[in-house]
């Protein structure tokens, strides 16, 4: 679904934004730091915040993340894990994108399941 240049691009230090619906519809968007890997975009933070209350509730979330005229945005079904093998390998993608996060024994991290891709010119294949 998506082109070696959108890997790359996602490999960059960029930060996205990650949209889900609140109780009454309305769009809660949020800044967060993502990594992709085989179709499956990841979300770590802590357990309980608004992010992952409205991505349990709906089942589905957005993410965004865009450098000038470069941009790749996800859409999918999420699940929040919270198991600590799940939160482990998010945490090591997170660093090697990022940098080494904080200790948080509160943390999850939230699975979007790519179903639909948008991007910029070179971001996706023709079956994205």
């Amino acid at each position: 679904m998506i082109t070696d240049a959108a890997r790359a691009f996602l490999a960059e230090r960029h930060l996205a934004t990650l949209s889900t619906l609140d109780r009454s519809g309305r769009i809660h968007s949020v800044p967060v730091g993502i990594t992709y890997l085989d179709g499956v975009v990841r979300v770590i933070g802590s357990g309980g915040s608004q992010k992952f209350v409205n991505a349990e509730r709906s089942g589905r979330a957005s993410v965004n993340t865009v450098d000038g005229a470069r941009w790749i945005s996800f859409e999918g079904p999420v699940r929040v894990l919270t198991d600590p093998e799940s939160v482990a390998f998010a945490v090591e993608l997170y660093a090697a994108r990022y940098r080494q996060p904080r200790p948080n024994p509160q943390r999850v991290v939230l699975e979007l399941t790519v179903e639909r891709v948008l991007g910029s010119t070179g971001m996706r294949t023709d079956a994205g």
